[in-house]
């Protein structure tokens, strides 16, 4: 099968599930880019269903041919920086990593972003991995029976990730002046997170920028409590990470980072 129809599988076998969308459907053009976003969309409004393991097989081979396009980067050979050889500042898409964990800004339902082809690490994330980590997320949130609240942790399978797990954390949302809250609970993103992943035995952690972007939480104080957090829970305890990477996507994050790194 190659990857028109690949898609042409993928797209009919998620409109039949989801009629009303056909509409929209037929309106997109037929080439393998407008029928790729198509995709995107249909996955990122699908709510969390069975899935045959069909549809899983066909999914799961385009979603890793172009994992394979993009290139996979290895966090353990990234350079660290001059100032801890324990911490990396890497600029590109978090989807890219391979690493233990990436950690994914979620939102409270946990459940992925539902607008479609939306700009956010949340939908970028559950995008690349595909359909499977919806469903875990549900069962998860399922379990617990409330809204997860800001600045825990959870912990689920990577699937078409280079990365082996996702770490799923819910930054404070900034309406106004940040809070001491606000400042809490963004610390106790990096440090449940953190915390997590050495319960696991993960020995490498790669963390976006939470809580700013959709969650405007000013850039740099945030990159601040980063990696002051960060550094203290590397410090307070013999854990078995031996890597955090801090994953910036634009220019102005990978300036602060630096020079708050270079400076400590």
């Amino acid at each position: 099968m190659d990857r028109r129809e690949q898609l042409q599988y993928l797209n009919q076998s998620l409109l039949t599930e989801m009629p009303r969308y056909q509409r929209q459907a037929e309106a997109c053009p037929a080439d393998d880019a407008a029928q790729r976003r198509l995709l995107r969309a249909l996955m990122n409004v699908r709510p969390p269903l069975p899935i045959s393991a069909g549809f899983l097989e066909i999914q799961d081979a385009l979603l890793s041919a172009e994992t394979r396009e993009k290139g996979v980067v290895d966090g353990n050979t990234l350079p660290s920086v001059p100032s801890d050889p324990r911490l990396v500042i890497w600029q590109g898409d978090i989807t890219r990593l391979r690493v233990d964990a990436i950690v994914n800004a979620a939102n409270s339902v946990l459940l992925g972003c539902f607008v479609p082809c939306h700009g956010c690490i949340d939908n970028a994330i559950h995008s690349a991995a595909g359909l499977q980590l919806r469903d875990e997320c549900s069962r998860l949130m399922a379990a617990q029976g409330r809204p997860e609240p800001n600045g825990r942790a959870k912990l689920t399978k990577g699937y078409n990730l280079p990365a082996r797990y996702v770490l799923h954390t819910v930054g404070p949302v900034i309406q106004g002046r940040v809070t001491e809250r606000d400042r809490e609970e963004l610390a106790s993103c990096y440090r449940s997170c953190l915390e997590l992943a050495a319960e696991r035995g993960l020995k490498s952690v790669a963390f976006c920028c939470i809580s700013t972007g959709e969650f405007h939480f000013p850039n740099r104080e945030a990159a601040e409590i980063a990696v002051r957090t960060v550094k203290e829970v590397l410090n307070e305890r013999a854990a078995p990470i031996k890597r955090v990477i801090f994953n910036v996507f634009k220019d102005h994050d990978a300036d602060i980072y630096r020079s708050l790194l270079a400076s400590r």
